[in-house]
């Protein structure tokens, strides 16, 4: 990324007074989100087909919440974590789709300075903590599939209460850091963000100064959050084919398959389009193209987990059908 330089025809510290300024005005006044505003033939478009997917994913991951949580039959590790991923995923997107349904649905595109960090820190903080929860998660089916009999001795409610916990708290300081280093950045005299969402990765464009180090500590903490857990969870995955090709019959082969295969086309949708968004170089890829991807993890992704495990799990299904029995009497 090419870094601005001082005017050659001003003296140093006059240039970074300059900068200060800059920043300072961008403190007060705020960034206008551009988002799809160069595909305006969209925009109705999108706006009714988010705001369907945000009420839906507010309506499924609330759903998989109040029954893991008041159905005794899922008190169960498992189920403990998801409701930490639906808990995750409607904090997520709701982070990111009310002001992103306020730009598409009037002309005002501007977010407040203060509303930019908040988006920042919170969509950061939940989508790491995500990465690494979902690698929890994967450690939850090896026992489950490879350590049957020592199922509830292992994932006893104290290591399960630890590692969601280690989820949130690394989430969190890789938050700090990160986007810390990024607010630090004198910003140059544009406030327009070439996005939908406060990022880290657009944030770094406005910078009037060298960015090197932070796109260097960016890369390592993707590294740190993305191939560490996929290779985890790969590992684990591992274990757990190995494991199942060694049972003889089909229909026991079928019954850990099936423990499985819900959180792993979970991790195979959210892996995919992060990895894709963060690990690919920036010049491979089209500015739009990046924006749909983005759209795709922070809108679809939440709505398509509490569809996958619903559909996919005879418990949760039954919990939710004796849930709407109780209701409707």
């Amino acid at each position: 990324m090419a870094s601005s330089s001082a005017d050659p025809g001003l003296p140093e510290h006059a240039y970074y007074l300059r900068m200060v300024r800059w920043t300072n005005k961008s403190s007060v006044t705020g960034f206008i989100l551009i988002g799809f505003s160069g595909l305006p033939q969209l925009r109705e478009a999108l706006f009714v087909v988010i705001l369907v997917l945000y009420l839906l994913t507010i309506l499924g991951n609330t759903a998989i919440i109040l029954v893991s949580c008041l159905e005794p039959k899922l008190h169960m590790p498992m189920y403990f974590f998801l409701s930490h991923l639906s808990f995750l995923d409607l904090c997520f997107t709701s982070s990111v789709v009310p002001q992103l349904l306020v730009n598409l649905g009037g002309a005002d595109k501007s977010i407040s300075y203060g509303g930019c960090v908040v988006q920042l820190y919170v969509s950061l903080a939940l989508g790491s903590t995500e990465c690494v929860l979902l690698a929890v998660m994967s450690y939850d089916r090896y026992v489950a599939v490879c350590r049957p009999l020592h199922y509830a001795s292992i994932m006893h409610p104290r290591l399960c209460h630890a590692l969601a916990s280690l989820a949130w708290l690394s989430g969190v300081a890789t938050t700090l850091v990160q986007s810390t280093l990024t607010l630090q950045l004198p910003l140059c005299g544009h406030r327009h963000v070439d996005h939908f969402i406060c990022e880290v990765p657009v944030l770094l464009k406005l910078a009037c100064v060298d960015t090197t180090f932070n796109e260097a500590e960016l890369f390592v903490a993707s590294v740190l959050f993305l191939l560490v857990p996929v290779s985890f969870i790969l590992g684990s995955y591992g274990l757990i084919a190995r494991a199942v090709l060694s049972i003889s019959s089909g229909e026991g082969r079928r019954k850990a398959f099936g423990t499985c295969s819900s959180h792993l086309l979970v991790v195979v949708i959210f892996y995919g389009t992060i990895i894709f968004m963060y690990l690919q170089p920036a010049k491979s890829r089209s500015k739009d193209q990046g924006k749909f991807v983005s759209l795709f993890y922070t809108v679809v992704t939440p709505v398509l987990n509490p569809l996958i495990y619903t559909l996919r799990n005879k418990e949760v299904k039954g919990a939710l059908k004796r849930a709407l029995r109780m209701s409707g009497e």
